[in-house]
């Protein structure tokens, strides 16, 4: 039997892929959009009978990040996996289907005066997208990022299998933590099918204090300033060409009291607002993105080695550059090396996130990665048959 014919009698959703959906240039031959979990297995044992390679797609704002796959048979679909599954808020928790998008999931979780404090700087991400990619925003100075907020995972193994972790339902496989290894690991381990995560309450008050900074040592001392102060910032951003900005949440009498204190401390030139400012949360401009993180006491080295506005870095130590498109495919890879080589004394790692086509030959995407024999037996054991996004993670995994 064909895989067309064997995937729609498991799945009501499928069909031939088209030009238009090749994942970095690479197409579909087919694409499959199951609306539970039980399709959801079944579409991935009949891909594993047949012996597709598989490549999840949410809301396509991440499907370029990461290394072209090395073939994409399937191209398993999640826009009908779009429900809140459960919401608790007496418990502070919510399960919802990877397919969700964060905006709807933010709206719902509001009503109850919730919020999932996870910041995504791509409007439409889906709930599956943002942690098989472990994207974060500001909010990861005090929050923490996917990895930190996931309680409980639903996935599908490479062979069909469903399996659990966390939440209310305790199975981990093989011993692992199924939240923690699926963030970041770009849909090669398996589909996620939902997630539970731990909420917080909307804040009563926020405030947003901006200082200007005069070159990569006044930007380290400013952001230095803050960290060691007392005023419990639920962020401290750098955004390039030269602000520093304190997000500090609570109730009201209280954040205007570390207004005072946050202004005290930056000085001169420091404006308070009760709306983000411009790009606050944003990848900066682009067409190559490098994810950098390090220690703070980076900063002034990151900042001299990536001079320009294109820069932002939050205090936790996690910041993102990015490179202007009429740079050469040479001169990104030498920008990529100095980076690297400046960040290296801090034990500090600089990973490319998206690039043109014409640079992805030149440049090494992610940078030496000492747990990589430690992956690949992980991959191994989740994927024996390296059907699941093949290529598109460190180290051709």
């Amino acid at each position: 039997m064909r895989p067309l014919d064997a995937l729609a009698k498991v799945c009501g959703d499928v069909r031939p892929g088209e030009p238009a959906e090749g994942v970095l240039g690479v197409e579909p031959a087919l694409v499959a959009a199951p609306k539970d979990v039980a399709e959801a297995a079944d579409v991935m044992r009949v891909a594993a009978e047949a012996g597709l390679a598989v490549v999840p797609r949410g809301a396509e704002t991440r499907l370029d990040w990461g290394a072209p796959p090395e073939r994409c048979d399937l191209l398993v679909d999640t826009h009908r996996l779009d429900a809140v599954v459960e919401h608790v808020s007496g418990d502070l928790v919510v399960k919802a289907q990877a397919g969700l998008p964060m905006e709807r999931l933010g709206e719902v979780l509001a009503e109850k005066g919730q919020r999932l404090a996870l910041d995504v700087p791509l409007p439409g991400s889906t709930v599956g997208g943002t942690i098989a990619t472990g994207a974060a925003g500001p909010l990861r100075f005090q929050y923490g990022t996917p990895r930190d907020l996931v309680i409980g995972l639903t996935v599908v193994r490479a062979d069909g299998r469903v399996a659990r972790s966390g939440g209310k339902v305790v199975k981990n496989v093989a011993g692992y933590d199924l939240g923690r290894l699926f963030c970041g690991s770009y849909g090669t381990l398996g589909l996620i099918v939902d997630a539970t995560f731990r909420l917080h309450p909307v804040p009563t008050a926020r405030a947003w204090v901006s200082s200007p900074v005069g070159d990569a040592g006044e930007a380290y001392e400013a952001v230095q300033s803050v960290l060691r102060s007392a005023v419990a910032p639920a962020a401290v951003e750098y955004t390039g060409p030269g602000t520093v900005t304190v997000l500090l949440e609570g109730v009201p009498d209280g954040v205007a009291a570390r207004v005072g204190q946050t202004v005290a401390l930056l000085g001169d030139g420091t404006q308070v607002s009760e709306v983000a400012p411009d790009g606050w949360g944003l990848y900066p401009e682009g067409n190559t993105l490098i994810d950098v993180t390090a220690p703070p006491t980076a900063l002034p080295h990151l900042l001299t080695a990536a001079d320009g506005p294109t820069v932002t870095w939050s205090g936790r130590g996690h910041g993102h550059v990015g490179l202007p498109g009429d740079m050469s495919p040479s001169g990104v890879a030498e920008f990529l090396r100095a980076l690297r080589a400046a960040l290296t004394p801090h034990k500090g790692t600089a990973v490319v996130r998206y690039a043109p086509r014409e640079v992805r030959g030149d440049i090494d995407f992610w940078g030496p990665l000492p747990a990589l024999a430690l992956m690949r037996r992980v991959k191994d054991q989740f994927d024996p048959d390296h059907r699941l996004s093949p290529g598109r993670f460190v180290g051709g995994i």
